[in-house]
C-alpha cells in the first residue's frame, strides 16, 4: 500500500473519531432530556436510511446486500449493537463522557481475551499480560472498594463487553458474508429493534432539541461514511491505533461543554488501558 494511502487513512480515522465524539456529546445532551430509547431510535432511522441508500447504489441493489447465509447471526449482531448503543448512551448520562470512554476503551482488550473461546484464535502470553494490565487500569478508573460495585460504574464496562462481542461476531460473520451485507443488516435490524422498543417512549421535543437531534443523525451518517472511506484507502491494522483518539476528543467535549473533570485515577487508568490496547494491536499486526 502506498504511503499516501496510509496518511489519508489516518486522517480519515482522526476525522471519524472526532465526529463520533461530537455524536457522543449530542447523545449525552439529548439523553439527559429525553428517554434513551427514543433518542437511539431516531438516530437509527437515519442510519438505516443511509445503509439502504448505500446498498441501493451497489451492484445488485438491496437484494444483493440483504443476501446472507446466516440470517440468525446477522439479526443477533444488529440487535446487540443497538442495545450496546443504548447502554453506552445511558453511561454518558450517569458518569459523563470522560469516565464512560475511559472504561469503554477496554473493548479491544475484551476482543483479544474473547477471540480464543469465540473464534478459536491463539492468544499468547504477551497479549494476556497486556490484557491483565488493561483491566488493572479499569479497576484504577473505577476505584477499588465500594465504587467498583456501584451500578453506574458497571454500565460502560457492560457496553464495552457488548461491543467486543459484536466485533467478534462481525469477524465471524465475515467468513460467509461480505462487509456490505453485514453493514446492511446492522442498520436495518437495529432500526427495527429500536423502533419496537422506542415508540413506546415517544415524547414531544422542543424545536431547539430537534436541531440537536438533526446534528446527531448527521454525525452518525457522516462518521460511518468517513470510516468506510478510511478502510477503503488503508489497512485496518495501520489506522486502528488512532481510534483511541475518540477518548481524547470525547474527554475534551466533556470538560469544555459539560463541565466534567478528570480525576487522577481516571487519567492513570485510561493510560494503562490505552497502552495495553495499543500493545495488543501491535502484537496482532506483527503476528499477521
Amino acid at each position: 500500500m502506498r504511503a499516501q494511502d496510509i496518511r489519508l487513512g489516518v486522517a480519515l480515522m482522526v476525522a471519524t473519531t472526532f465526529i463520533f465524539a461530537v455524536q457522543d456529546g449530542l447523545s449525552r445532551h439529548l439523553a439527559s432530556e429525553y428517554n434513551v430509547l427514543m433518542v437511539v431510535m431516531i438516530r437509527y432511522w437515519f442510519f438505516a436510511a443511509f445503509v439502504a441508500a448505500l446498498a441501493a447504489r451497489q451492484a445488485g441493489g438491496l437484494r444483493a446486500a440483504a443476501a446472507t447465509r446466516q440470517p440468525a447471526l446477522q439479526i443477533f449482531r444488529g440487535a446487540l449493537l443497538a442495545l450496546e448503543i443504548c447502554v453506552m448512551v445511558l453511561a454518558f448520562t450517569l458518569l459523563g463522557l470522560v469516565e464512560s470512554h475511559a472504561v469503554f476503551a477496554a473493548y479491544p482488550l475484551l476482543i483479544a481475551a474473547l477471540s480464543g473461546p469465540v473464534l478459536g484464535e491463539r492468544v499468547g502470553w504477551r497479549r494476556w499480560a497486556a490484557i491483565g494490565v488493561g483491566f488493572a487500569g479499569v479497576l484504577v478508573i473505577l476505584e477499588p472498594g465500594w465504587g467498583v460495585f456501584a451500578p453506574e460504574a458497571a454500565v460502560p464496562l457492560l457496553a464495552a463487553l457488548m461491543f467486543a462481542l459484536y466485533g467478534l461476531l462481525t469477524r465471524f460473520a465475515a467468513r460467509a458474508d461480505d462487509a456490505a451485507t453485514s453493514f446492511f443488516w446492522t442498520g436495518v435490524v437495529g432500526a427495527g429493534v429500536m423502533t419496537a422498543a422506542g415508540l413506546w417512549t415517544w415524547e414531544a421535543m422542543t424545536p431547539g432539541d430537534w436541531i440537536w437531534m438533526g446534528g446527531l443523525c448527521l454525525t452518525g451518517v457522516l462518521g460511518h461514511f468517513t470510516l468506510i472511506k478510511c478502510y477503503e484507502v488503508a489497512e485496518a491494522s495501520a489506522v486502528q491505533p488512532f481510534a483511541y483518539l475518540q477518548l481524547v476528543f470525547a474527554s475534551a467535549i466533556g470538560l469544555l461543554v459539560f463541565g466534567e473533570t478528570i480525576r487522577p485515577n481516571v487519567a492513570l487508568g485510561a493510560a494503562l488501558v490505552v497502552g495495553a490496547g495499543l500493545f495488543t494491536l501491535w502484537r496482532a499486526r506483527r503476528q499477521a
